[in-house]
């Protein structure tokens, strides 16, 4: 007999219960040999005091089994309620996300009958750090974070993910026309790993004309990696063009632990009333078991759930009188895959995880020797109701030890010097020192601070300007 493997449970809020309780079902009638651990999360828990949402026998729990297998949960109105997700993620190291969005014609409607695109997502970075600054009254800062080691992660991951199932293509989707230090390391790091696997097909799409393309043409693409935000965004899209978000599955993979989810949300609105489609959670399901090592199991539990599909026994979300046979609720529904347990299907295609263990290549981040220079000081300061050409003229008598002011601009614009009527301003501006390309010391950069707060500036944000390897670490203002 296999040994079981230890995986804990959350049945999560809405619906969930109802999915998690189908989704088990149909996995535990596969054969799956697991050992549940169940914990509590989401809203009972954020209602008990505590903002995370999760209490911490729960995190005792997940660091032992390493398997978080996860409904979807409600996170209260109101602001100080983090993110479980996101917090899950990050805690656990959960790098990658991946997100099959599979069609299912003609079972289930969709435009696009051949798609078939799998969406890795970086999932630890980018906008999603949740670092956020009030800079002033009318002006919000969110930071976007890349890093090195966390692209390689994720683009190295997808490569692999590709090598080990048998796809051809690899995209990446970044704006590194316009963000060209953070993105821009991104789409570098992707030709870099790229060229160790000369056999995989590669190529590099803006995100906006590829989030066109995908929509229109799902086809043209086989394993997509993107960045946080872009991948957040458009595998929700591309679940929903291939047929429902309902129907897709995800898995949130690291090191040394790993989540499985629906994608969707807990649809308070719809539970208890035996009607939510539990394919979405299931699927997620299939992917946990794949992850650990079960994959005759999740073959089984995939193939069963496929002929179910096809035999037209469907929930209500994904009815149509023209092609479904018979509108089930959730626990008819796991019933009906039950039933169909060791068959295939007869016109979709079946599914194969044979050997499919993940085996992914070692990862160590690349070691690098950088020579370092600061050069300068960006100061954030607010209006003191004076006119951009007012303010750069008061500004430009401030120096200090060689520092100078070499601009001022707004929200990224230059306002001066050269600035244009024509642009709009708020009340925050940038001011620019510099020192000729000389090295600047922090006692510089505190001298030139106390001379703009003697003026009268409110100080609300510095920046350091440094080069790395002699190449600016820092873009210019738009304008400049």
């Amino acid at each position: 007999m296999s040994q079981k493997i230890p995986i804990t449970v959350a049945h999560g809020d809405g619906i969930g219960p109802e999915i998690m309780e189908a989704s088990l079902h149909i996995i535990q009638a596969a054969g799956a040999d697991l050992d549940i651990e169940t914990i509590e999360i989401g809203e009972k828990v954020y209602l008990r005091g505590n903002s995370a949402g999760i209490d911490p026998e729960a995190w005792e729990s997940l660091r032992r089994t390493k398997v978080f297998y996860k409904a979807p949960i409600t996170t209260p109105q109101g602001g100080g309620f983090k993110s479980l997700n996101v917090t899950a993620r990050k805690r656990l190291g959960l790098y990658a996300n991946i997100r099959p969005c599979v069609s299912y014609h003609p079972y289930v409607d969709t435009k696009h009958p051949k798609m078939n695109v799998v969406i890795v997502r970086e999932n630890e970075e980018d906008l999603y750090a949740g670092i956020e600054y009030r800079l002033s009254a009318d002006v919000m800062e969110c930071l976007k974070l890349i890093s090195r080691p966390g692209s390689e992660k994720i683009v190295r991951f997808a490569f692999e993910y590709a090598k080990q199932n048998g796809r051809k293509k690899v995209t990446c989707f970044t704006k590194d026309n316009i963000m060209k230090m953070t993105d821009g390391l991104f789409h570098g790091i992707f030709d870099e790993i790229g060229a160790e696997y000369p056999e995989i097909e590669q190529e590099h799409w803006i995100v906006d004309i590829g989030a066109a393309k995908l929509a229109d043409t799902p086809e043209a693409f086989d394993v997509i990696v993107m960045p946080n935000l872009y991948g957040d965004i458009l595998s929700d899209v591309a679940a929903q063009i291939a047929g429902s978000v309902g129907l897709a599955g995800s898995a949130n993979v690291g090191t040394s632990a790993s989540m499985f989810e629906a994608i969707h949300g807990s649809a308070p609105r719809r539970a208890g009333q035996n009607l939510a489609n539990p394919s979405g959670l299931l699927l997620g399901g299939v992917m946990m078991l794949v992850h650990i090592g079960q994959w005759e199991a999740a073959e089984r539990v995939h193939n069963a759930w496929l002929r179910t599909i096809e035999e037209g026994v469907h929930t209500y979300d994904i009815f149509e009188e023209s092609v479904s046979k018979q509108k089930v609720g959730t626990k008819e529904f796991a019933q009906a895959v039950v039933a169909r347990m060791g068959k295939k299907p007869e016109k979709l295609a079946a599914v194969s995880y044979a050997g499919a263990q993940a085996k992914r290549k070692d990862w160590a981040p690349t070691q690098r020797k950088t020579d370092i220079q600061m050069i300068g000081v960006d100061l954030y300061v607010g209006s003191k109701g004076i006119t951009p050409q007012a303010m750069g003229d008061q500004v430009k008598q401030i120096s200090h030890d060689g520092l100078t002011l070499k601009m001022i601009d707004n929200r990224g614009v230059i306002v001066y010097p050269g600035g244009m009527s024509e642009t709009f301003l708020t009340d925050s501006y940038r001011c620019r020192f510099e020192a000729g390309g000389a090295t600047v010391t922090h006692a510089q950069v505190a001298g030139i601070y106390q001379k703009m707060t003697d003026a009268g500036y409110d100080i609300v944000k510095t920046e350091s300007l440094r080069t790395f390897d002699g190449k600016p670490g820092f873009t210019l203002a738009q304008g400049q």
